[in-house]
């Protein structure tokens, strides 16, 4: 993806940060449910979060758990960061690309992300760089909005993608389960709900 683009995209998730609570607040509450508390209560040792967003996960970790998170948006990253203040909570969080994380080979026990790489530009690539930085026994824990399995949804989401993809890089019809195995993951746990619209998992690393 050229520079022009991806500076589109982190203009549009920078002005969408205001708002991105309240959205998610109804998402969260008709569509995905606990998958969070799901996700992050799976979480364990030296964690990174991809794509942190406005800071929701932050107060679900489990105690113990020594959390890095990195962000694109810079609007984004500072509300994480005035949450992160307000909850007093422990981590580090830091500007960053999913696409080339700066993070050496095999830091981290856990990697955390949770309805982002239905955004994230090149979402193969980030799932690449997600397997690098974890431990030989580590875990990836995911959770996305995805392709229903049901055609008449299929078919709302290929309609609204005509949107969304340019103006904000979302798809609908994303599935990164179906990446990981060529990835270099064991899928171990997984959950799909809401006619298939929201799938989380946890996945190993392979040796």
């Amino acid at each position: 993806m050229d520079g022009q683009r991806s500076e589109k995209l982190r203009r549009y998730w920078d002005n969408s940060a205001a708002s991105y609570d309240g959205v998610m607040a109804r998402f969260d509450r008709y569509l995905a449910r606990d998958s969070r508390q799901w996700v992050c209560s799976r979480a364990w040792g030296d964690v990174l979060e991809v794509a942190v967003g406005t800071g929701l996960n932050l107060p679900l970790y489990p105690a113990g758990t020594r959390l890095t998170a990195i962000e694109w948006s810079p609007g984004m990253l500072r509300l994480a960061q005035q949450r992160r203040a307000e909850l007093g909570v422990e981590a580090e969080l830091r500007e960053g690309d999913a696409r080339s994380l700066q993070f050496p080979d095999g830091a981290f026990d856990t990697v955390v992300c949770t309805f982002s790489l239905c955004a994230i530009p090149d979402h193969e690539q980030a799932i690449a760089e997600m397997h690098r930085v974890l431990r030989p026994d580590g875990v990836l824990l995911l959770a996305d909005h995805v392709v229903s399995t049901a055609w008449p949804v299929r078919v709302v989401q290929r309609l609204a993608e005509l949107v969304t993809v340019p103006k904000g890089g979302e798809h609908f019809r994303r599935r990164p389960s179906q990446r990981l195995p060529a990835a270099g993951f064991e899928v171990t746990e997984s959950e799909r709900f809401k006619l298939g619209l929201i799938e989380r998992l946890a996945a190993g690393k392979r040796a």
